[in-house]
């Protein structure tokens, strides 16, 4: 069986839980969030509160209605970003954001990216001398997508309250395996996966927004409520609602939800780091192997072998493990690395890894570094 390393895209095995919930939801139920007063569309409605509830626990969220379901983070980091931008104004990313993020930032076009170390480590203090009188909006994530790099979002938060800016945090790579606090984050915003560390299906992701007011929806349509008026609904979460809800799988991402809180988010992730920073380093003890990143990251593990391409690398271990090698959709965070003449292979860990994938992971890359010249 090919081994899986390639959970920052996406957690390959899911909970049993998940699995169930899906299934159930999509043969038994059946019914259209809002779109009716009978039993079957209430317990759809019903299904969605319960799964905003619980993300609303998890990452501390005091409105769990200002909480709205998207297909994935790509979607509601577009609708945070888009609907902020609506009107012009200036915006901060950063170099370690990812093409979710910095391809909506250039249609608006007046924006600042700040640059990240070597190790793919922004600067606070970079993040305050970007703000200008028109920035409307700052923007990071949590931790890079490419080598794992944890970035310094609470004082990332600190300075746009200081400013009194929109922080928006994207925790694509950090739900589910590090602890975020919407409130001690100061984030006004927060877009994030339900794929991934959360455990749901494909298909699934969402946007917390603590002052809906103040944001356009990227969408509008049937809300199955003010169907009276041509108007979109102002109320939460029927303001970014539109359209039938994927509840089926909404509901099973509750179902991932509630296995992460069960383990905690800290063994979590405390489980995945042991296995990357075992991986981590093996490989720095290998001849003709480059890591990039820094201690402080999640458990994604970012490399190269000699001169050879990652592309190349990827190639060789076709059918033995599924990894990832290019550009990982960031090709700002390999210029800050300085990967951009060949991208890194990366391999990203989740709990359902062992130490035996580690051991397999290391002889495969071991194997490929020893018949190669630096």
């Amino acid at each position: 069986m090919m081994l899986y390393l390639d959970n920052a895209a996406t957690t390959l095995k899911k909970p049993l839980s998940v699995y169930a919930t899906l299934f159930k939801s999509t043969l038994f139920s059946g019914g259209n969030a809002g779109r009716g007063g009978h039993k079957m569309s209430m317990d759809a409605v019903r299904a969605i509160v319960d799964t905003q509830d619980l993300i609303a626990q998890l990452f501390n969220i005091k409105k769990a209605e200002n909480i709205v379901f998207t297909q994935n983070a790509t979607y509601a980091l577009n609708t945070a970003i888009l609907g902020t931008m609506s009107n012009g104004g200036h915006i901060v990313v950063t170099e370690m954001d990812h093409n979710s993020v910095l391809r909506p930032a250039c249609l608006p076009g007046n924006y600042t990216v700040v640059k990240a170390d070597k190790s793919g480590y922004v600067h606070a203090e970079d993040v305050e001398k970007a703000v200008r009188k028109d920035t409307k909006l700052i923007v990071c994530t949590h931790a890079s997508n490419v080598c794992g790099t944890i970035q310094p979002v609470y004082a990332i938060g600190r300075i746009a309250k200081k400013h009194k800016i929109p922080f928006l945090l994207d925790v694509a790579q950090t739900a589910g395996s590090i602890n975020i606090d919407a409130e001690k984050m100061n984030a006004d915003m927060i877009a994030f996966p339900g794929h991934k560390g959360l455990m749901g299906p494909l298909g699934t992701g969402g946007l917390y927004v603590k002052s809906p007011e103040e944001l356009a929806p990227l969408v509008t349509g049937g809300t199955g409520s003010n169907s009276e008026s041509v108007s979109q609904p102002e109320f939460m979460p029927d303001k970014f609602h539109s359209g039938t809800m994927n509840t089926p799988a909404i509901k099973a991402l509750g179902a991932g939800v509630k296995y992460v809180m069960k383990y905690g988010v800290d063994v979590i992730g405390k489980y995945e780091k042991m296995l990357s920073e075992k991986f981590k380093e093996n490989l720095m003890n290998m001849d003709n192997v480059t890591v990039y990143g820094n201690d402080n990251s999640v458990a994604t593990v970012a490399f190269n072998v000699a001169n050879l391409g990652s592309e190349e690398v990827f190639e060789m271990l076709k059918g033995k493990a599924a990894v990832r090698a290019g550009y990982h959709c960031a090709p700002l965070a390999h210029r800050a690395i300085g990967t951009s003449d060949r991208g890194a292979v990366r391999a990203s860990f989740g709990v359902f890894n062992s130490k035996n994938d580690v051991a397999k992971m290391t002889d495969y890359v071991y194997k490929i570094s020893k018949n190669v010249s630096g």
